[in-house]
């Protein structure tokens, strides 16, 4: 059984958590605040700290098959006795029988320790908030979606991403045109020139992110970026007590791809705002070289709610630092009929006025 590690306050015995309103570790029992320096020599401590050898000799139930418990382990909260189970990644979480927050020691050993950890600076309230925001406005929602629905889990999960930094030297080609028309007593003329345009340089790139979790989807994570980075921190677990926390399943190496991927399309973007004054631009061939290339490990907040609605799940996440908030949402598809319906009405008319204007003034 994996080690298991909570934080207790000192006063009342309590167990305390990080608190992202004031930004220190916090008891919810006695409002005892402790910074987080302080608790350096305390973590310490707790690390150092042996388990009970209590053994029990029992023969009770039966065994597992073959790979039926791949991938699970099981905890036991230091407060209550209350057994935790989860899977390979799951690194932080609140026991579900007495609710203390836990910080699964266990599942870090063998992985990197994370460099760097941005704190949670938004709370389950302003996740909320956020969720109904997100719901206001949308004419295409189904009202009884809003007034029936009712968020199923709302959770903080630090969810674990590298950072990749590089210098991109590239050199694009494009081919782009430029028209010009005129007209005479006969004809109607356009001139179509043609051209070969290069653009080359360099540019550097910080903390490009990549989802180390396969459980999040990266179109997802990647919607609710940016962070601001002035805000990380070196990590600490204290700072993962009173969230859930995922380790990394997919490695640095593995998410190398998706960083090029994005360091390639980031470079091409700005090198083409850079061709200007043509009727068109397409490229045709593109090299980029990077190198001084490393990766940094570290943990971003992200709040998760799910809800499900007619036989359908609906996954929405929030940035645990900025607010912004993401989320697909269901259609009404009467309403959408109703909406289609007017639009082509409103462009008959348009279509008409604009035809009897020009049959008014002669030109048609």
């Amino acid at each position: 059984m994996a080690d298991m590690q909570e934080y207790k306050c000192p006063c009342c015995g309590g167990a305390i958590e990080f608190n992202s309103a004031v930004q220190k570790m916090k008891c919810p029992y006695c409002d005892t605040e402790f910074e987080m320096d302080t608790l350096k020599g305390y973590d310490k401590e707790l690390k150092e700290e042996a388990e009970d050898d209590m053994t029990w000799d029992t023969t009770a139930g039966g065994e597992w098959q073959d790979g039926e418990t791949d991938g699970l382990h099981s905890y036991v909260c230091n407060s209550c006795g209350g057994e935790i189970v989860g899977d390979d990644t799951m690194a932080a979480t609140s026991c579900p029988f007495c609710g203390n927050p836990v910080v699964l020691m266990g599942q870090f050993k063998g992985d990197l320790r994370p460099d760097y950890i941005i704190p949670f600076k938004l709370d389950k309230k302003a996740a909320k908030a956020g969720f109904e925001k997100h719901l206001s406005g949308k004419r295409l929602l189904p009202k009884v979606f809003k007034s029936q629905n009712h968020i199923e889990e709302i959770k903080g999960v630090y969810v674990p991403f590298w950072l990749f930094d590089t210098d991109a030297k590239a050199k694009i080609r494009y081919r782009a045109t430029t028209v010009r028309t005129w007209s005479d007593s006969e004809y109607d003329y356009t001139e179509t020139s043609h051209f070969m345009v290069h653009r080359g340089g360099s540019i550097g790139f910080e903390r490009v992110p990549v989802d180390g979790s396969s459980k999040m989807a990266d179109d997802l994570m990647e919607s609710i970026e940016p962070y601001n980075f002035e805000d990380a921190v070196d990590f600490q677990t204290a700072y993962l007590a009173g969230y859930m926390a995922d380790k990394y399943d997919v490695t640095a190496e593995q998410s190398i791809e998706r960083a090029n991927e994005r360091v390639k399309q980031s470079t091409e973007d700005v090198f083409a705002d850079t061709v200007t004054g043509y009727a068109t631009v397409v490229p045709e061939s593109t090299s980029i070289q990077l190198k001084n290339g490393k990766a940094k490990y570290a943990l971003y907040p992200v709040w998760m709610l799910t809800t499900s609605w007619n036989g359908n799940n609906y996954i929405f996440a929030m940035n645990g630092q900025t607010g912004k908030f993401v989320g697909d949402l269901p259609v009404d598809k009467v309403a959408a009929c109703k909406w289609a319906v007017g639009l082509t009405v409103v462009c008959s008319i348009l279509v008409y006025i604009v035809a009897w204007i020009l049959w008014f003034a002669g030109i048609l």
